[in-house]
């Protein structure tokens, strides 16, 4: 009796971790769709954007933009997060920085002064 119940224990949690590894790998093999997106005032200003890929950081960096400012990219990986910085000039101004994973509602940080700078991550 005593093995019965073993057995049966063993055989829900060996049933638990594979529907666990296979919601694991479904996941890593979604894509997402993540729009970069920057508007305000501002010119003249440096944006710096990072997403993993495929388990890989990827950064690109743009300078001596004026706003507005649209990135749209499609990643897939268990990891899918980043961040998105615009920094100001020095002629300062206003600017918003926006990530948007999906459909899902917007990520969004301002900044406002010269060299100051919007930070949108967390995604």
């Amino acid at each position: 009796m005593l093995l019965v119940l073993l057995l049966l224990l063993l055989g829900g949690c060996a049933a638990l971790f594979v529907v666990f590894v296979g919601e694991v790998s479904e996941e890593a093999a979604r894509p997402a769709r993540i729009t970069y997106a920057a508007t305000g005032s501002a010119s003249g200003v440096a944006i710096t954007y990072s997403t993993w890929r495929d388990g890989n950081l990827s950064t690109s960096q743009v300078g001596d933009r004026t706003l507005p400012w649209t990135e749209e990219i499609t990643t897939k990986g268990f990891v899918k997060g980043g961040s998105l910085v615009v920094t100001l000039g020095p002629d300062g101004g206003t600017a918003t920085c926006s990530v948007t994973v999906d459909d899902s509602a917007p990520i969004t940080a301002t900044a406002t002064g010269p060299f100051a700078s919007a930070v949108c991550n967390g995604f």
